[in-house]
């Protein structure tokens, strides 16, 4: 089970953080190509204003994110907010944007995502780096594939790749030390229980 913690864990600015949910009666939150690319659309919508996005994971009935809440937040905020309230609110808008798209299409009614959703502060290095990796291989985890390599709807490829993101590329391969060191760990780390000790082995 999640961490007790991870419900109630507080947003701050320029920390780091894993944000991760599934649907509330563990049905698929995504069933086609679409849904997967309208869910990062929706995403960068909301969200990329607030926080900087390093990695993600979009699997069946869960999702997985690791990001960063920007210095800028705290500026915008008038006397009776906090930057947890901001970006609490943000997140609440972006699943409420997903989940009557969803529901519209697959003809369904009523609450699509578990609440609160979960976030866990990353507050150390080997923390991070180990997440990184959790959240890339996690396809495997759950049988999607048998290698993280080979699954479309992560970050994995991305992040090695020269192409336009939204993700902070730049952060995640220098955090390695460059990209042949990014997928030397990846792949070092492949058919190992590296990523025991989250906390999150059933998500």
């Amino acid at each position: 089970m999640a961490k007790t913690e991870h419900y109630f864990t507080k947003f701050e600015t320029g920390k780091f953080y894993h944000i991760y949910n599934r649907t509330v009666d563990c049905s698929l939150l995504f069933k086609n190509a679409g849904n997967y690319r309208y869910f990062i659309n929706r995403y960068k919508t909301y969200m990329q204003e607030y926080v900087d996005t390093y990695c993600y994971a979009l699997l069946g009935n869960h999702f997985h994110l690791l990001l960063r809440v920007k210095d800028k937040v705290e500026q915008t905020l008038n006397a009776s907010q906090t930057v947890h309230d901001v970006v609490s609110h943000q997140f609440q808008k972006f699943f409420q944007s997903y989940a009557v798209s969803f529901n519209k299409q697959q003809k369904r009614v009523g609450t699509l995502f578990q609440t609160p959703f979960k976030r866990a502060l990353v507050d150390d290095d080997d923390y991070f780096s180990r997440l990184v990796y959790y959240i890339h291989n996690n396809p495997v985890h759950h049988g999607f594939t048998s290698d993280f390599e080979e699954y479309e709807y992560s970050s994995y490829h991305i992040l090695k790749e020269d192409t336009e993101t939204f993700l902070d590329r730049n952060f995640i391969l220098n955090w390695f030390g460059g990209i042949d060191e990014y997928i030397k760990f990846h792949t070092e780390k492949q058919n190992t229980r590296f990523y025991n000790g989250l906390g999150l082995d059933e998500i």
